[in-house]
């Protein structure tokens, strides 16, 4: 369900009130029989605040554009971790995964790594696993993020059905040798450069944990 944008009149104001003061200007001069010289100058400023209201509005609207709109995403919250991981590996994806739903317009997020499902945070999609398609596999090959920004442009948003159903937009990030995190939020458009940033040095953290593990295992 979308959040409705409760300033939307408020910012056309300007525009209504300077298309309704020309109109009435123009109506006035219309059934004016003798237009007197102080009655010309002050159509003359009429017309020139009217247009600076209707200024105001389109560049407002360029300034400040509308902000995407936000969903409801469908689907029970809830915090599923891997039985077999280390209490050290699982203190980092709780730690993280806390950060970006609260920091981020993160709403679900799946961690996956060696051909398992790590974590499952947030509002959770109906499946529980996690089958390799065409966009998360270039992501592991290629070890460098894809964002969709807007789902439902992409045919390839079939192979997310791990995620809620009504994801907006989505962010797979490379996580260590291995592994990726995958971010599903409510609204399409809605992540910045500086949340980018957020994400990857996040998904560089717990990777390096991963790795690690890996290695100490391999080792032994």
């Amino acid at each position: 369900m979308a959040k409705a944008d409760e300033n939307q009149w408020l910012r056309r104001l300007p525009l209504i009130v300077g298309m309704v003061g020309g109109t009435l200007l123009m109506v006035n001069r219309l059934l004016t029989p003798m237009v007197t010289d102080s009655q010309a100058r002050a159509d003359v400023v009429g017309v020139f605040l009217s247009a600076i209201l209707i200024l105001t509005t389109l560049l407002w609207q360029q300034i400040q554009p509308v902000l995407p709109e936000a969903v409801i995403l469908e689907g029970e919250e809830g915090f599923v971790l891997a039985d077999d991981l280390s209490d050290a590996v699982a203190t980092e994806l709780a730690w993280a995964s806390h950060l970006l739903l609260t920091n981020t317009v993160t709403r679900s997020l799946v961690a996956y790594a060696d051909g398992q499902v790590l974590m499952r945070r947030g509002v959770l999609g109906p499946a529980k696993e996690v089958e390799i398609g065409p966009i998360l596999e270039r992501v592991l090959t290629q070890k460098k993020p894809v964002y969709l920004v807007s789902l439902k442009l992409y045919p390839g948003k079939v192979e997310f059905n791990y995620l809620p159903e009504n994801t907006q937009g989505i962010i797979c990030q490379p996580m260590g040798n291995n592994g990726v995190l995958i971010l599903g939020a409510n609204a399409p458009r809605s992540y910045t450069k500086q949340d980018e940033a957020w994400v990857e040095g996040i998904a560089d953290k717990l990777g390096a944990s991963l790795d690690a593990v890996v290695t100490s295992q391999v080792t032994i």
